[in-house]
């Protein structure tokens, strides 16, 4: 018996098709749930500083209490998607929002940062119930024709939200207490909340196997190693003992969850076979990338406006909101250009953009040109995801049948997780050495003292111009000089990064649009799917 014959999704009230108007209610509801997980990984980075005083706290614990959400989301997202599949999706979606809403208040009122820990893993496992079941409800509940822009929307609010909670967020900083920070999620789960529980439907798959308890606990521990090591390296070293201890395991439990699901076939909990597929290859991979881009442009794009342009916080997360605009019009304008011409040239056009927008950014990137030199890269970039993310993100849903669509939603989910970890550690890794290189030529007749801590970054280069004496210009010249010396070595690499996803996606991407993709829900047996 086949994974499809298996299961039978029991939508409740007999299955009826939602009116067009409880469709947008849906819509709306899995939006805001969306939107206040999204918002809760990116806001606290703009209150490091802050916590940092208030708790008393080391620069390593506050990285912690930012990094154990995003390690708690990305290790429970498969299970608890699988979960949702078997469970009811409504339940699972009023449940996850009432454990991230209450992790949401305890830690705007934490008194110490111990238990500002503890309630940033429970905020992180409250979002894997509420994330991966926001684009099942779409998938399993939209008619075929609508699906494709609901998707786009979810995408939009996927890609475009953490820049516009992060904007939310330093406003808040900049008026307010860093507390207040907690206080938009909190009010998006009570809006969500509401609204599921009166508008959206249950949906549920019984199976004729049992939970893979055994592969939901390796594709945790895998997620956790593998994120651990591309969070920590930066800082710890890629060489220190915890990071190749975590590389270690990682690698461990990640092939022993492929070889585990290959074994266990039609009662896994992901089937892997299903990776044969270029849809769901295809997908995944374009996700992982662009994700990873967005994600490391903000590790570039946020030094340079707040070290080399003196801006602050606020005016630094302005400057990046056309890219999240044109991101959120473009993921909404992708279903109706990949109905017209296909999905894999969507994807394909998305990704050259994209390409073409960090390339634009390396070549007139200047220390003194200030922003108007980065707003068509920006546009372009903005552009290229948006229409990338919506075709990727419906060719992942689409290979799984309708009644894992729990699992289709996680698995997406973790490769966004995936690629942001990534992107942030490689476009970082790269800026970071970019800069040692060029500032080591700058230095000469600068004090041992600061030229030592000018070595650390631009930002510790600015404040050292103070002990600098009559190099103190010079010394800041050459930091914001070699820092856009760095960042060009970054965006070349990203851009090539994009050149080979475009080919790859050209020859071998989904060789239908998503439609028609949405049936070929079946691995062909003994031979690669189509």
């Amino acid at each position: 018996m086949s994974m499809n014959q298996t299961a039978q999704a029991a939508p409740a009230g007999g299955g009826d098709v939602p009116d067009a108007r409880r469709l947008r209610t849906i819509l709306i509801a899995v939006s805001l749930a969306l939107m206040a997980v999204i918002a809760s990984v990116t806001g606290l980075n703009v209150a490091q500083t802050h916590m940092a005083v208030e708790f008393g706290a080391s620069q390593s614990t506050i990285l912690w209490i930012i990094n154990v959400y995003t390690l708690a989301l990305a290790a429970l997202l498969l299970p608890l998607g699988a979960l949702g599949d078997r469970l009811g999706r409504k339940p699972m979606l009023v449940a996850g929002l009432g454990v991230f809403g209450i992790a949401t208040v305890v830690a705007g009122l934490a008194p110490t940062a111990e238990v500002m820990l503890a309630a940033r893993v429970a905020g992180g496992a409250g979002a894997a119930m509420i994330m991966p079941i926001t684009l099942a409800v779409i998938t399993s509940t939209f008619p075929e024709e609508r699906r494709g822009k609901a998707i786009g929307v979810w995408t939009g609010v996927a890609g475009g939200g953490g820049v516009l909670g992060m904007f939310l967020a330093a406003l808040l900083v900049d008026v307010a207490d860093w507390r207040w920070l907690f206080a938009l999620p909190a009010v998006l789960v009570l809006a969500a909340l509401a609204m599921t529980l009166t508008s959206v439907p249950n949906s549920r798959e019984t199976s004729a196997h049992r939970f893979d308890t055994a592969g939901a606990a390796a594709s945790a521990v895998a997620a956790v190693g593998l994120i651990f090591v591309l969070q920590e390296g930066p800082e710890r070293g890629w060489t220190a003992p915890a990071t190749l201890i975590g590389l270690a395991v990682g690698l461990i439990a990640a092939i022993g969850f492929v070889a585990w699901e290959l074994h266990r076939r039609d009662a896994s909990l992901l089937d892997v076979r299903l990776f044969r597929k270029r849809g769901l290859a295809g997908g995944s991979m374009t996700l992982l990338v662009v994700f990873g881009v967005q994600a490391g442009i903000g590790v570039v794009l946020f030094p340079f406006f707040q070290a080399v342009l003196g801006w602050s916080g606020l005016l630094s997360t302005v400057a990046m909101m056309p890219m999240a605009v044109m991101m959120m019009t473009a993921s909404g304008l992708a279903p109706a250009l990949a109905a017209r011409i296909g999905a894999r040239a969507t994807m394909a056009v998305g990704i050259g953009a994209a390409g073409a927008g960090m390339a634009l950014m390396a070549l007139f990137v200047s220390a003194g040109g200030g922003y108007p030199p980065l707003l068509p890269g920006l546009l372009a970039m903005g552009l290229g995801m948006g229409l990338s993310m919506t075709p990727s993100t419906e060719a992942i849903t689409a290979s799984l049948p309708r009644e894992k669509q729990g699992v289709a939603s996680a698995l997406n989910d973790v490769t966004r997780e995936f690629g942001t970890a990534l992107g942030v550690a490689l476009l970082g890794a790269l800026v970071s050495a970019g800069y040692r290189d060029a500032i080591d030529e700058r230095l000469h007749g600068v004090p041992q003292g600061a030229a030592d801590t000018a070595r650390q970054g631009v930002a510790n280069a600015v404040e050292a111009a103070g002990s600098a004496g009559p190099h103190a210009q010079d010394l800041i010249h050459a930091a914001r000089q070699s820092f856009v010396d760095g960042w060009q070595q970054a965006m070349w690499a990203g851009a090539a990064i994009m050149g080979v996803l475009f080919f790859s996606i050209a020859l071998r991407g989904p060789e239908s649009t998503p439609a028609a993709v949405a049936d070929e829900t079946e691995p062909a047996e003994g031979g690669a799917a189509r």
